[in-house]
């Protein structure tokens, strides 16, 4: 087991979620620290990707709160929360596959901070993924899986976010473009930028994460160090195939 260190980034306590008439969250608690990789692990339909479009601002709780370095956020407008530091690189990529990868990455910065730093912040995109600089006048839906999630998160990288939230980052990808977006993601946390990532590759997942917590039928379950959780018979059995 592991004991949250850090400052908190994010806290989110005790809520239910629904979709409808139909709850899909039960009093749901998880912290994610700054500088850290926290993993969000479970099956389709567990409750995963509604936990992040809750704290994106997608979705509101029915019950319970979201705090955000300190500011209660689960009533605040998604655009307001980009610019509080909260990106969200969502499953299937969701680029605007008519306009260029450059224009899909400006995007990523229509204002104040992210706006006036758009150009150095671009160009760190482009030595991140230089396939990017390649393409950067390419219309995105002409671009492979694995360099369309180069350009989903880039883009998120360019408001220059506190968090960035990852939804099914390696979906679809060859097991090469997998390890490369894992490895991607790793470098962006040591470059300062704390991480929350929804993923189906438990393994991969765990190996990065400091921590993690496993959801089931839109419940917490079990939590703990990445590590620790790798080792986990349940964890094992339910997600490892072991």
């Amino acid at each position: 087991m592991h004991i949250l260190e850090k400052p908190r980034v994010l806290k989110i306590s005790n809520i239910d979620v629904d979709y409808g008439d139909v709850q899909v969250m039960w009093n749901v608690s998880f912290d994610v620290g700054e500088g850290e990789i926290v993993a969000l692990i479970g099956a389709n339909g567990a409750g995963k990707s509604t936990a992040l479009k809750t704290i994106s601002g997608l979705l509101r709780p029915r019950k319970g709160e979201v705090v955000f370095k300190g500011t209660h956020i689960h009533r605040i407008e998604p655009y307001k929360l980009i610019e509080m530091g909260i990106a969200h690189c969502p499953e299937a990529r969701r680029l605007f596959v008519e306009m260029t990868v450059e224009e899909n990455l400006d995007l990523g910065s229509l204002k104040g901070k992210a706006k006036r730093q758009r150009q150095r912040t671009k160009e760190m995109v482009f030595e991140l993924f230089p396939r990017l600089k390649e393409r950067r006048k390419q219309l995105a839906g002409t671009l492979s899986g694995g360099e369309q999630q180069m350009v989903a998160v880039g883009r998120g990288l360019m408001s220059l976010p506190k968090l960035l939230m990852f939804d099914e980052p390696s979906l679809g990808l060859s097991p090469i473009l997998v390890h490369e977006i894992f490895h991607i993601i790793k470098k962006i946390r040591e470059e300062g930028t704390t991480v929350l990532i929804v993923e189906q590759n438990t393994k991969q997942t765990l190996s990065i994460s400091d921590r993690a917590y496993v959801l089931e039928n839109g419940r917490i379950v079990l939590q703990g160090a990445g590590a620790w959780l790798l080792n986990n018979e349940h964890v094992k059995k339910a997600y490892l195939g072991v």
